[in-house]
């Protein structure tokens, strides 16, 4: 199971730089972007670390006070959650005091 959550990180923060990457060409060749929401998409489903290199690598999105904070609050929470996954000894015991059969 933790593979496939680090597999998912993985393919998401690859796709959150790249979009930032693509926007960013995208504005300097004055063509059509990728929208704002879905660059926060991408973020929020895991692609915050990706999304947040793509800002500093490609120099975008970086006068925008919204991404300036938004990316690195995602980032910090994210960040959280996973540490509290690979730290707590089993979570689905301090879920409403669920029990697993052994």
């Amino acid at each position: 199971m933790l593979w496939l959550l680090a597999a998912f990180l993985i393919v998401m923060n690859v796709m959150g730089f790249a979009a930032f990457g693509y926007d960013k060409r995208c504005a300097v060749r004055r063509r059509w972007r990728v929208p704002e929401k879905t660059l926060f998409l991408l973020a929020l489903l895991g692609g915050s670390l990706g999304s947040c290199a793509g800002m500093k690598v490609f120099r975008h999105k970086t006068r925008h006070l919204k991404f300036r904070i938004g990316i690195p609050v995602i980032l910090l929470v994210q960040s959280a959650g996973v540490l509290w996954l690979l730290f707590t000894p089993e979570p689905c015991t301090t879920l409403h005091g669920y029990r697993p059969v052994r």
